[in-house]
């Protein structure tokens, strides 16, 4: 499978991509993305997709519920 332009473009540029990483890190420390990241955690064991491979991901909805979604249907929306 070919890499997308993104994952080129810091595979090319390694400065960029520790100035990525180094948001990242930082984003991810806040403590919205953490309760996020943790509800969703919770979710998938809950249901049984965390951790088995099956591309099964926790999604938030608009309204604040979760479902499950497929992984690239969940990380490719805009």
């Amino acid at each position: 499978m070919a890499l997308s332009k993104s994952a080129l473009y810091y595979k090319n540029n390694p400065k960029a991509r520790e100035v990525k990483s180094l948001y990242d890190k930082k984003y991810q420390k806040k403590k919205s993305a953490v309760k996020k990241r943790v509800e969703c955690n919770r979710f998938n064991r809950n249901n049984g997709t965390y951790g088995n491979g099956d591309k099964i991901d926790c999604s938030h909805q608009k309204n604040g519920t979760l479902i499950k979604e497929h992984m690239s249907k969940n990380r490719g929306r805009k």
